[in-house]
């Protein structure tokens, strides 16, 4: 049976109460809030009261200096909302402060099997799944349905079952009966994916045709705490994309994948535990008496765009069809670029969201189970003027794809449709020893 994927328009649902490169789209190399003499606005002390809201995008290593700084400068008074780069618990412990005046945004475990991979996860590792770690075993799990409907380890094999498993049609497989569900893949049966993170049908450019985003805060015990969750449909599974007519399937064999996720670096954080998810798949199948085993990979990123394409080169060489990886869209796209693309390794990203990656001219080998910034960025401009009232925003995101295009979006939904003012875009670099002076033109924005 053939399945394919195609764009559609845009339409929202609410449950619950309510790289590299800067720039501010529009030319400028950042928008800066100026005096008349045309340097940026700072003062000696607070620097509260320019904006009602800033959205701070970034990653926690580097959050911990810069909210250090923020709090240094500002008596808190300005509610800030950041994404999903910056949930991590020990961000509020670090930085010393309650942080009560934050709000995140994340993509969320919202699929129909979500209940079903936290009991896998929780008898697994006796903890509870953290943030992007459903997206991580959807990733994992889809890749070896996919290598088993293939019955081999082409990466033009697997690219083209991908929405041959996942999309509507066929019987439904979730993490309850995976096992049952890569025998029927293997016999070129009919089926269809239902995950943990969502539905996991993929739209035409390879992206989550639905998605649920979690508000969330932190706790004040070194944890985050979501509060609601709001669900998305961002686009119809139906239309075009690549996808075999036929399943060959086979038994007998072993089915190749790679796991490229940071242990190291920037997200290392949350990177283990997402390894953790992804070797779930891996075990069920391995500890079954199923007449197919699984050699999985795993390889650091580093969260660094040079250190990640090593590691891709070397699952490359290693004959892997499917990677589950990269996390973050700074190391996702040059990685998709120089390595899965051009040897025809399907990429299949668990949290990078950059719009970015959605136009990259990939012969459909990169897929996501994160949903785009495309939604992220309108998730969090509603919150922004709906939740919190922000009427003036200002936007301070780390200088990459991911920080820049989440930022244009965010800025062009916040004036557009809730009629907000964006008073600046202010870049800042990863790895500096102080934020100081970027805090203060955003702060300053008024």
């Amino acid at each position: 049976m053939l399945k394919g994927a195609g764009a559609a328009g845009l339409t929202i649902g609410i449950a619950g109460c309510s790289g590299n490169g800067g720039g501010n789209g529009n030319g400028d190399d950042t928008a800066t809030a100026t005096d008349g003499d045309g340097t940026a606005t700072a003062t000696d002390g607070d620097m509260s009261g320019g904006v009602d809201v800033l959205n701070v995008i970034g990653y926690p290593e580097d959050g911990n200096t810069l909210f250090r700084d923020y709090y240094s400068l500002s008596d808190g008074s300005e509610d800030i909302i950041v994404p999903d780069g910056l949930r991590d618990g020990a961000l509020q412990s670090n930085v010393g402060n309650p942080m009560d005046n934050v709000v995140g945004t994340a993509p969320a475990a919202g699929g129909p099997a979500q209940e079903a991979f936290t009991s896998l996860y929780q008898n697994e590792y006796d903890d509870s799944p953290g943030v992007f770690t459903a997206q991580s075993y959807d990733s994992a799990a889809i890749g070896i349905l996919a290598n088993a409907a293939a019955g081999e380890n082409s990466g033009s094999a697997v690219r083209d079952q991908m929405r041959n498993i996942a999309n509507p049609g066929g019987m439904e497989v979730t993490p309850d009966n995976f096992l049952e569900g890569v025998e029927a893949a293997a016999n070129g049966e009919d089926i269809n994916y239902q995950g943990a993170s969502s539905d996991t049908n993929f739209n035409e450019a390879g992206d989550p045709a639905n998605a649920a985003y979690a508000i969330w805060g932190f706790t004040g015990d070194g944890e985050t705490e979501t509060t609601e969750v709001l669900n998305f449909q961002g686009g119809s599974p139906d239309g075009a994309g690549s996808s075999a007519d036929s399943s060959p399937g086979g038994f007998g064999r072993s089915i190749s994948i790679g796991i490229l996720l940071p242990e190291t670096g920037n997200l290392a954080s949350v990177g283990q535990e997402m390894i953790n998810a992804a070797e779930i798949p891996v075990a069920q199948v391995n500890e079954s008496d199923l007449d197919l085993e699984v050699s999985a990979q795993v390889e650091d990123t580093n969260t660094d765009p040079n250190t990640g394409i090593q590691a891709a080169n070397s699952l490359v060489n290693a004959g892997v069809p499917f990677v589950c990886g990269t996390a973050s869209s700074g190391v996702n796209v040059p990685v998709s670029q120089q390595a899965f693309i051009p040897n025809e390794v399907v990429g299949c990203s668990p949290s990078s969201t950059a719009l970015s990656v959605s136009n990259l001219d990939d012969n459909d080998f990169i897929f996501r189970t994160a949903p785009s910034d495309f939604l992220q960025g309108r998730v969090m401009a509603q919150v922004a003027s709906e939740r919190l009232g922000g009427e003036t925003a200002a936007t301070l995101y780390v200088n990459n794809d991911y920080g820049q295009q989440l930022s244009n979006r965010f800025a062009e939904v916040f004036e557009e449709e809730f009629g907000g003012t964006i008073t600046g875009q202010i870049a800042y670099n990863q790895n500096e020893s102080s934020y100081t002076s970027v805090i203060q033109e955003a702060l300053g924005g008024n």
